[in-house]
């Protein structure tokens, strides 16, 4: 897809990436917020616009949006349309910090069944935040 409503772009959906189709919409709309490309109060299509752009169906969509609607990170407005929430952003965040603690849980409880001790589990995560980050030791 090239963009929603001419202001912002997601990734392109595939029914071969992991996932529902509509968990992809809402993991692209997340991306497109926590990169500052979606701000609040911004408008997001309709459903039917974005159904057609990502060639899904309009129940795909619907659902994306009611997810991302329970997260609190958009709203709609009968008759006006789908809007970005004012703490859509912090929502974003906040439910990220919570999913990046619970992987980091589950690779140290793998690290620890593996055999590795304390140590060796904070050199790899340390060694891992440097190569993302692009800096030396």
């Amino acid at each position: 897809m090239d963009s929603l409503n001419g202001h912002f772009k997601i990734s392109p959906i595939s029914p071969a990436a992991p996932g529902p189709l509509y968990g992809q919409i809402v993991e692209g709309v997340k991306r497109e917020i926590s990169a500052g490309r979606l701000k609040p109060g911004q408008p997001l299509p309709s459903f039917r616009t974005l159904a057609a752009d990502l060639l899904v169906s309009v129940i795909t969509v619907k659902r994306a949006y009611q997810e991302l609607e329970r997260e609190g990170i958009i709203y709609r407005k009968q008759g006006l349309g789908t809007f970005v929430s004012e703490n859509g952003a912090a929502r974003n965040r906040d439910a990220r910090r919570r999913e990046a603690e619970q992987l980091m849980a589950r690779s140290i409880r793998e690290g620890v069944e593996a055999g590795m001790d304390d140590r060796e589990i904070v050199r790899l995560a340390q060694r891992i935040i440097r190569e993302k980050r692009g800096t030396q030791p």
